[in-house]
């Protein structure tokens, strides 16, 4: 196999938490040197518990950070700054995570560093963006979070069941989708510069990145007024059957996106009758009469164990088991793809991560831990740690 994609590419970041911190994990992973600039306290999730990994280090934190190395110092010392900008003639991009209006202040955006290197790439990722020529933004300044987004966004009430609380996902999706979106946009320019040796400033924001995921249901009220309710378990707003249902030893989600997958669920089933049936004919009358097909499809359900519907629909009609997290990690699925990696690491020994999900000629790229806290100062700035 070649060499990773992004090797000879050196990002700097200053960074801390998710969007950013995921982001520039796949540039490590896919070969690019990401150096993790951080203050002597360090990134403040090395120590978010409850499972910490000596002095300066935790899962959560590894999770964010995988194949970084690690250097300490304070842009804000002239000490600092001139180490900083030692660092940066020798960079290809700049990535932060701060609030709009810090990169600006620290120096760390395009026209501050474009004397130092012209092709230089600076990628923001902020809470609710900067301000600029063409744009106000009175919310540069503020924090902001990604449960934030989900509940401003309008996900959180799309989310959950009709008669229940608004609901987040379980997991930090707008932090790493835009991490990812922003990586998209530095990749880019990245490119963009590489020819005309002229770099940029590129931009993105948790709340743009979480109002994008609005997608249909955004146009649908953008265009026609309709706002979207809230389906019960799970359902897709205007196709059915797409949801979750009872089986004899947990749920199951079924999607039948299109009629002919409607037809083999009744045939699995033995419901051939359903066919006929005048409520049920395609999948937007059956979205509106879902309560009724609910009640119909349930008690079947109820009749075998979740693995025993899968068996019988055999890969035909598309549907999954709900699973815990533990069931999710330990399935023969994800071990026969690789889906869980092992990284050694200097406290643990042996790290178990969840393998990249890009796979390059077939292979996943190798992953490594995040250097300990300043573990790269000697090699990259010429003084002890």
């Amino acid at each position: 196999m070649p060499g990773k994609p992004l090797e000879g590419i050196r990002v700097l970041t200053l960074e801390q938490f998710g969007a950013g911190p995921y982001g520039t994990m796949f540039l490590a992973e896919l070969g690019a040197e990401v150096i993790k600039i951080e203050s002597p306290e360090g990134d403040p999730s090395r120590q978010v518990g409850p499972y910490k990994l000596g002095k300066d280090d935790s899962e959560y934190f590894q999770a964010w950070n995988l194949g970084k190395k690690s250097v300490t110092l304070d842009v804000k010392s002239a000490e600092g700054r001139r180490q900083f900008e030692v660092l940066v003639k020798t960079a290809d991009c700049v990535v932060n995570n701060l609030r709009g209006t810090q990169p600006a202040k620290l120096g760390i955006d395009y026209a501050s560093l474009a004397l130092l290197k012209p092709a230089i790439v600076c990628l923001h990722i902020s809470a609710y963006g900067r301000a600029n020529a063409n744009q106000a933004n009175s919310r540069a300044d503020w924090p902001g979070y990604d449960f934030l987004m989900q509940a401003e966004a309008g996900l959180m009430e799309l989310t959950g069941e009709p008669d229940g609380p608004p609901t987040r996902v379980g997991v930090s999706l707008i932090d790493s989708m835009s991490g990812l979106t922003g990586i998209v946009g530095l990749l880019a320019c990245l490119l963009r510069a590489r020819t005309t040796g002229q770099g940029c400033d590129v931009e993105t924001c948790l709340y743009d990145v979480a109002m994008h995921q609005l997608t249909y249901p955004g146009l649908w009220y953008l265009n026609e007024g309709v706002v979207s309710p809230r389906v019960s378990r799970g359902g897709h707003l205007s196709l059915a059957p797409v949801q979750t249902f009872p089986t004899k030893d947990g749920w199951i989600f079924i999607m039948c996106m299109t009629q002919k997958f409607w037809l083999a669920l009744c045939e699995a089933m033995g419901r051939g009758d359903l066919l006929a049936d005048p409520r049920f004919p395609d999948p937007n009358t059956r979205a509106r009469n879902r309560a009724e097909m609910t009640d119909t499809l349930d008690p079947t359900f109820r009749t075998r164990t979740t693995a025993e519907w899968l068996a019988l629909f055999n890969g035909v009609l598309p549907a999954a088991p709900v699973n815990r997290l533990d069931a999710a990690l330990d399935s023969s699925f994800a071990r026969e793809t690789g889906m869980v990696s092992a990284v050694p690491h200097p406290v643990k020994g042996t790290l178990r991560v969840i393998a990249n999900p890009i796979r390059i000629d077939g292979e996943r790229p190798a992953q490594a831990a995040c250097a300990p806290l300043g573990a790269d100062n000697h090699s990259l700035l010429g003084k002890g740690t």
